[in-house]
């Protein structure tokens, strides 16, 4: 399976909506609960937060980011299908909650349940890093690593339990994989030395690699993130390992198709601020990415299709 051809995703896609239909909408007209699955101060956390600034900038309306963790993202993602299809309630996840969490099996449901709006942002601040306990530098220390030796530190069943699975078969390596939790929680144990490797935003993460407390193995991205400083992609070093994770804002289903594209065309129209730019820069070294509503669920299909060959694997961990 070629996961480059069916993940790798950078740049910002140019289509826009129409602009005759959108107008006949009126939406906004009150604040918009805006759900995710994750606590505050991650990588969705601040991706949600910085939208909701930018929105209300463009529309005058605000919104209000409800944290729900727990449950793999189902909380979340069960809240907003199970939600009045108004307009007024709106999921901003990432695939892993909406893809990775129907491949293991953890939801029932999965992005065909939802009105697809767009892919507002893409995650290239991915890297795996390593405690400096634990020796590693490179891909190849772990690869040369006696079988078990290395331990894994992830949420079982989640996106970063689907990172470790396919790490392992593009690199042979045998990690011991663990259920360490969120990524604050990979933080601690990485740094209490109970696990040697993770793979978490680089943003998190980043006071530690300067301190010395923590070491980049490589980013899954396609090619090398400038935002990210030196830091080689695994392809670099000989592994086809490319893993991108978009975000996804989603609505209920029967939402109208109106203000499902009212939100698709806001959203670009932030990408293309220049302010919006620099803030995603200096939070999670993220560049600007888009898809629009057509593009992002052929983008999303694939990726699931890309993730059902470690179905069975997921659902053995949990």
């Amino acid at each position: 399976m070629n996961l480059k051809a069916l993940i790798a995703l950078t740049g910002i896609a140019g289509s826009l909506y129409g602009t005759a239909a959108l107008a006949q909408t009126d939406w906004p007209q009150r604040t918009v609960n805006v759900i995710i699955g994750a606590s505050p101060g991650g990588d969705t956390d601040f991706n949600a937060r910085t939208m909701a600034r930018y929105f209300e900038q463009i529309t005058g309306t605000s919104m209000v980011i409800t944290n729900m963790p727990g449950g793999g993202a189902t909380i979340a993602t069960s809240a907003v299908r199970d939600a009045d299809p108004d307009g007024y309630t709106m999921l901003f996840g990432h695939t892993g909650h909406l893809i990775v969490t129907e491949v293991s099996g953890l939801a029932d449901y999965g992005i065909d349940d939802f009105e697809i709006c767009c892919i507002p942002a893409i995650d290239q601040g991915a890297v795996f890093v390593a405690s400096a306990s634990s020796g590693l530098t490179s891909v190849e220390d772990v690869q040369a690593a006696e079988a078990g030796s290395v331990t894994f530190g992830t949420e079982f069943g989640g996106y970063s339990h689907l990172q470790g699975l396919i790490f392992q078969q593009e690199t042979g390596a045998e990690m011991m994989v663990v259920d360490t939790g969120s990524a604050s929680e990979k933080i601690a144990n990485l740094l209490g030395g109970r696990i040697d490797v993770a793979g978490i935003a680089y943003g998190a993460v980043q006071d530690y690699v300067t301190s010395g407390q923590m070491v980049v193995l490589g980013q899954p991205n396609d090619e090398r993130n400038a935002l990210l400083g030196d830091v080689p992609t695994f392809a670099e070093q000989g592994v086809d390992f490319v893993m991108n994770n978009p975000y996804i804002i989603a609505f209920p289903k029967g939402t109208d198709p109106e203000i499902v594209a009212k939100m698709g065309e806001v959203m670009e129209q932030i990408t293309q601020i220049p302010e919006y730019a620099t803030d995603l820069e200096q939070g999670f070294r993220q560049p600007v990415s888009f898809l629009p509503q057509a593009e992002a669920m052929e983008r999303l299909n694939a990726i699931r299709d890309a993730y059902m060959p470690y179905r069975e694997a997921l659902q053995a961990a949990r």
